[in-house]
């Protein structure tokens, strides 16, 4: 499967076994969604459990939230994640605050699914990475896959969670995985052993991060699209790293990434988010409070740049794999 059939997959599996799942948003219901992510599940379950919402972020969580109050798992798309900013009232206010407001008498199980990240040419409002923003804010989880696999798995366990989740989906990788390498063609899922996604159901833990890539001289925090750029810079610049995809970025798994530091002695964090207040400087501080004694050099960030994401000079922006690798052997001592 690709991502995109591995997600619809994952919601279709849900569909079938739990009457209370509904999917909806912005074209999602007839038109199947923007990239085709819903495809068909209109058709297959009725109008009233797919279906399009008016053009109002605010008003698609707004209702989810009351609909997961009252029993219901909705399962919602922002159409890029760029739009999710008139929603954050409800995200933050409410989603997040609900058990905790209640005293546990009410929670929110809903799940909120966001195409993010850039290299497709989206320019400055369809390319943006905003993890950060909800990890901050107690009581959301917030999930990024990197492969269809996982992708199938975790947004499972997400719907069946009875916390709101951000589910982040790297748009770049919907088709196939993607090295940060623009000029190459594109490699299809069906090409690789992780688009090889069971047709029924199955979970991925949530807060469960995977060991990508082996290695023993440096540990690679990342996630999603970045999963893929820094494996293939570890394998380019020549150097045995240990990538960390994350899968769950709040809340983490930090006995992996703990046991990875200690083991290598030396961690670069890598992704696409701008790079101040990024996630990767609170994985940058728990690598510092929980490693200090194992690590034989300074912490490396490669990042996406403080400015708005530029059309014109994707690339440049885009952490690819001269970035990563250029910090990796700086890293390890092995600079020119």
């Amino acid at each position: 499967m690709t991502m995109i059939q591995a997600l619809r997959s994952a919601m279709d599996v849900m569909m079938e076994r739990d009457d209370n799942v509904i999917v909806y948003g912005q074209d999602v219901g007839y038109f199947g969604g923007v990239f085709r992510v819903t495809e068909g599940l209109q058709a297959k379950y009725g109008k009233t459990r797919c279906f399009d919402a008016p053009i109002s972020e605010g008003g698609i969580v707004g209702t989810a939230i009351g609909m997961a109050a009252y029993g219901l798992k909705p399962v919602v798309e922002i159409q890029f994640a760029d739009y999710f900013y008139p929603a954050t009232d409800q995200i933050v206010s409410e989603a997040a605050r609900m058990r905790h407001r209640s005293n546990g008498d009410f929670t929110a199980p809903m799940t909120i699914r966001m195409p993010c990240g850039g290299g497709i040419y989206g320019g400055q409002t369809h390319s943006q990475s905003p993890e950060a923003f909800f990890t901050h804010v107690c009581g959301l989880r917030t999930v990024m896959p990197s492969n269809p696999y996982d992708a199938k798995g975790l947004l499972i366990a997400s719907i069946e969670c009875e916390d709101p989740v951000i589910f982040l989906e790297p748009k770049r990788l919907y088709n196939g995985p993607f090295d940060g390498h623009h000029d190459r063609p594109v490699v299809p899922w069906s090409k690789h052993d992780l688009g090889r996604v069971p047709e029924g159901y199955y979970r991925v833990p949530l807060d469960s991060a995977a060991v990508f890539r082996p290695g023993k001289e440096v540990t690679v925090l990342t996630y999603g699209t970045m999963v893929w750029v820094a494996e293939c810079a570890a394998r380019e610049a020549g150097v045995d790293a240990e990538v960390i995809d994350l899968r769950s970025i709040w809340p983490l798994d930090l006995e992996t990434i703990v046991n990875s530091v200690k083991k290598t002695g030396r961690c670069v964090v890598v992704h696409e988010a701008t790079r101040t207040s990024g996630f990767g400087a609170e994985l940058a501080a728990l690598v510092q409070e929980h490693c200090f004694w194992h690590l034989e050099a300074p912490i490396e960030r490669v990042t996406g740049w403080d400015t708005p994401y530029p059309h014109a000079q994707e690339w440049d922006y885009f952490p690819g794999p001269a970035r990563v690798g250029a910090a990796l052997k700086r890293a390890v001592g092995k600079e020119a």
